[in-house]
């Protein structure tokens, strides 16, 4: 920290003031015990006494002036003053400044840090203020993200519910109105709108489902689960709708079994939401492989499809709520843009994390998990492959 013209000066005339002041009041204590010794004959004797009876160094050299002794001592006394008053008021000064820094961001620049260093408590003050005003400003990021998802959520919710519901109200009215010409045609439009009808019923299940899980007061149902069996169980059970679609499910978790801690049902849930979202967005797809080995005290879990490459400025927003790499949000092409979300939140609370790769051979979800539930992983950072 670098002291302004005034604060040198500041410095220079304490320590001028406090040299002045030590050595008054050391010529005052020299004049007051000359006079003490000089009226007390008792006292004279004793100190000359004292002064025969003290012997210095190999040639037993005598210190016949206790005042030589007075001074060099006094001397000590006045520079530890000097120096203890001159640091104190340092120290001030560098308060002073970082006060001042302080209200300099306080009045809104935000983006300004104490840039200077200092030595001991000090440094470690400005380090916590800086860390602190990081920490505000990663806070007030969060809550215009949370304020702006928000909108998002409500814009989202509002096209993928009035969407449906104009068309129940609109096939609703024809019937009311009687405006059909036949049977068939009542049968169509009921049909029609039971379709929207059930397509607004999943919406709000999937919307009670992510709530659900995003609450971490939830209680998780924790058994020891074989991950390798829960493969082979899911690849059975989308065997039908993968042959519907031309596509092979495969199971690589080698010979071993992996076992894990967790909630069945939730982790379920978070596959069924990857396999499926494979065969949605998938396109050009032939296989969806399901991975899993365990690294120590965590299982990597991998689901991937050959389809087409998710595009890199998407990979970092799929597991945000209602987001579609599809744009349109036409149903015919994808689901709500909650399955990520819910997945991402499971995992979450198992304590593990979740990411997307994608490249021209494989679109992967990586999961990592602990093995023991309460002993959850350090979130590393996330390196997608472009």
């Amino acid at each position: 920290m670098k002291l302004t013209g005034r604060e040198k000066s500041e410095l220079f005339f304490e320590g001028v003031v406090t040299v002045i002041l030590l050595l008054l009041l050391n010529l005052s204590i020299v004049v007051l015990i000359n006079q003490a010794i000089a009226h007390n004959p008792g006292l004279q004797n004793g100190i000359f006494e004292i002064k025969r009876s003290i012997k210095l160094g190999p040639t037993n050299y005598q210190l016949w002036s206790y005042e030589n002794l007075f001074v060099v001592l006094m001397l000590i006394a006045d520079g530890i003053v000097l120096y203890w008053r001159l640091i104190r008021r340092y120290k001030q000064m560098q308060l002073r400044h970082i006060i001042s820094e302080l209200h300099y961001i306080a009045a809104g620049h935000f983006d300004h840090r104490i840039g200077f260093s200092l030595t001991g408590d000090t440094q470690r003050v400005v380090e916590s203020v800086n860390a602190l005003v990081d920490s505000a400003i990663h806070s007030m990021d969060e809550e215009r993200e949370i304020e702006r998802s928000k909108d998002a959520l409500i814009t989202n919710v509002s096209h993928d519910i009035r969407t449906p519901l104009t068309s129940i109200i609109g096939y609703l009215g024809l019937i009311e109105n009687h405006q059909y010409q036949s049977s068939e045609d009542l049968v169509k439009y009921t049909h029609i709108a039971y379709n929207k009808a059930t397509q607004m019923k999943s919406l709000v299940e999937d919307l009670f489902e992510y709530t659900k899980v995003r609450q971490t007061e939830t209680p998780l149902t924790i058994s020891r689960l074989n991950v390798t069996a829960m493969m082979e169980q899911l690849a059975a059970s989308f065997e039908l709708e993968a042959n519907k679609k031309h596509l092979k499910i495969e199971v690589e978790t080698g010979t071993a079994p992996i076992y894990l801690e967790a909630d069945a049902e939730k982790l379920g849930r978070v596959f069924n939401n990857l396999i499926t979202n494979a065969f949605k967005y998938g396109t050009g797809a032939h296989k969806v492989i399901l991975q899993a080995e365990q690294r120590g005290e965590e299982v990597v879990i991998r689901v991937a499809n050959d389809g087409e490459r998710i595009p890199a400025d998407s990979l970092g927003m799929l597991f945000e709520r209602f987001y579609r790499v599809e744009e349109s949000r036409s149903k015919a092409t994808g689901g709500s843009g909650l399955g990520l979300a819910i997945a991402q939140s499971i995992v979450q609370h198992h304590g593990g994390y979740i990411y997307a790769q994608s490249d021209d051979a494989l679109t992967s979800f990586v999961i990592h998990l602990p093995v023991k539930h309460d002993h959850p992983l350090t979130k590393k950072e996330q390196k997608i492959a472009n």
